[in-house]
């Protein structure tokens, strides 16, 4: 399915069962999408949608894809949660609004950042009411597992070796992961138990939601957890006596000159990093009623 921005597309899949097909998230619902074109090479009925994690380019299309299909759809419970907090409340951009300025940045970027980042947002036709599911349990001989970390509720498939990954572990690129209001507290450490759960796992390939099949995912997985212990270094590194703002360490690890979407991205992720340093004792926070800030250990 196409996306205006980020990585240009994202993929959807159809999973053949003894009940009919699963279709494994839908796409944004920014552009049209032909379904009558797609069913049409489908041979059989769609028995229900599972949705992989509630960012707009996986579920903003489900509405659309259940009226197309008129098969239900199916969700994480805690994901299903956010995805009602974020997408289905009114306050969602004034609460995060409050959460970048406290971690720093400018009032003036802040403002720019929450419209860019929230411009999908009335595009996001999800479900509501879904039927509400839980890792360990099974759909059609796929067994639901938890992989939290680049959403707080964040579920793949597993049958025969084959993961249906969403966006847990991708390639070229490598997921965002970040630390948000009303998030779990440590997605950097949630994410990196998800890399090694597959990794023991050891699937035989792996079908995510971005970029290239893997075809080693366990390996994959092994490279992805030595790439963010090498950010936490350069994380680490990049504090010094000073209190500083998760908004001033991300410009020593991605630079100063980014757009406000990416800067959003931007900060969100360095302060997954730093927050996992905090637990692994390798950094400091403080806090009062206005600002975060960080130091090291």
């Amino acid at each position: 399915m196409p996306l205006p921005s980020g990585p240009k597309h994202v993929h959807c899949y159809f999973l053949e069962g003894a009940e009919g097909w699963t279709l494994v998230d839908t796409g944004l619902g920014l552009l049209e999408t032909p379904w009558e074109t797609i069913l049409a090479q489908v041979d059989g009925p769609v028995a229900r949608i599972f949705i992989t994690h509630m960012h707009p380019d996986h579920v903003g299309g489900a509405q659309a894809a259940a009226e197309a299909t008129g098969a239900p759809v199916t969700q994480g419970r805690l994901d299903y949660a956010q995805c009602e907090q974020v997408w289905g409340t009114e306050d969602w951009p004034e609460r995060i609004a409050g959460w970048f300025l406290r971690n720093g940045v400018p009032e003036a970027l802040t403002l720019e950042m929450i419209e860019s980042g929230h411009v999908f947002a009335d595009f996001v036709q999800y479900v509501r009411d879904p039927a509400l599911v839980e890792a360990g349990e099974e759909i059609d001989g796929w067994r639901i597992l938890a992989t939290p970390g680049h959403a707080d509720g964040h579920l793949c498939l597993f049958r025969d070796g084959v993961l249906i990954a969403g966006d847990s572990i991708l390639t070229p690129i490598t997921p965002a992961v970040g630390l948000y209001p009303a998030s779990r507290p440590d997605p950097l450490g949630d994410y990196l138990d998800s890399l090694h759960a597959i990794a023991d796992l050891d699937p035989r390939v792996s079908y995510g939601g971005h970029g290239a099949t893997v075809e080693s995912p366990a390996a994959r997985a092994r490279e992805i957890v030595a790439h963010h212990a090498d950010r936490l270094d350069q994380t680490e590194a990049a504090l010094d006596g000073e209190r500083r703002s998760g908004y001033e360490i991300s410009h020593a690890l991605f630079g100063r000159e980014l757009p406000p979407i990416q800067r959003r991205f931007a900060v969100a992720e360095t302060l997954s990093h730093l927050e996992r340093l905090v637990v692994l004792g390798r950094a400091a926070r403080a806090e009062d009623d206005r600002t975060v800030t960080y130091t090291a250990r």
